[in-house]
């Protein structure tokens, strides 16, 4: 597996409104589908998740404060729609566990669960071109993963690529460009927000990276 960084690009009119913190990697050469699943690092982040959490303290949490906020400001009840990484605590707690999409998402998920930082993960070959964090533009579809198409109204902040929305930022990544079992090529984007420090987007990082190469090695 390679790992090398990415720069996403944040458009001045999005800047100009919120100061948005982004990570990006790119993993090459490794192969999604025959990633093992850790069963420990699963328990153990169920547990952690249980000593830290109650289903009425999880939204006092600063990083999920942040994300909830940041959902306000951009026309998002999130006690409607969770942000992603508050979700997953959430089913923890609940004792529904969190569900197998693929070994890379799983690991993903359960390292979101811990840092409370919600990611984007992509196959890069289904990618065109630079992706970019621009506002959506009034009236273009976006079939996101699991979901029906929607008509987005230009004041979603999205990221894109040049054939359009990859994800509605940060919650709900597109169809088009998810990643299955035969995925080689990974762009992974951990989502930041005002009110949370870079350093916390390079921890989660980190963390993420050697589990996803702890999985690959134990093919």
């Amino acid at each position: 597996m390679e790992v090398a960084q990415y720069r996403v690009e944040v458009d001045e009119e999005v800047r100009s409104k919120f100061e948005i913190p982004t990570r990006a990697v790119v993993l090459r050469r490794i192969e999604v589908g025959k990633m093992r699943s850790d069963d420990r690092f699963r328990e153990e982040v169920y547990a952690e998740v249980r000593r830290r959490y109650t289903l009425d303290s999880v939204k006092d949490d600063p990083v999920f404060r942040a994300y909830r906020d940041f959902y306000w400001r951009i026309g998002i009840d999130p006690t409607k729609t969770r942000p992603s990484s508050e979700a997953l605590v959430r089913r923890i707690l609940l004792g529904k566990g969190l569900p197998s999409i693929n070994p890379l998402v799983d690991v993903c998920n359960l390292v979101s669960a811990l840092t409370g930082v919600t990611f984007s993960a992509f196959d890069l070959d289904r990618v065109s071109g630079n992706v970019r964090l621009t506002w959506s533009r009034h009236g273009e579809r976006f079939l996101g993963i699991g979901t029906g198409e929607v008509e987005l109204t230009g004041r979603e902040v999205v990221l894109r690529d040049v054939l359009g929305p990859i994800s509605i930022y940060p919650y709900r990544d597109s169809e088009r460009t998810k990643t299955t079992p035969e995925t080689r090529n990974v762009l992974l984007v951990l989502c930041g927000v005002p009110g949370i420090p870079l350093h916390k987007l390079i921890e989660a990082e980190r963390m993420m990276l050697e589990r996803i190469a702890d999985s690959a090695r134990a093919v």
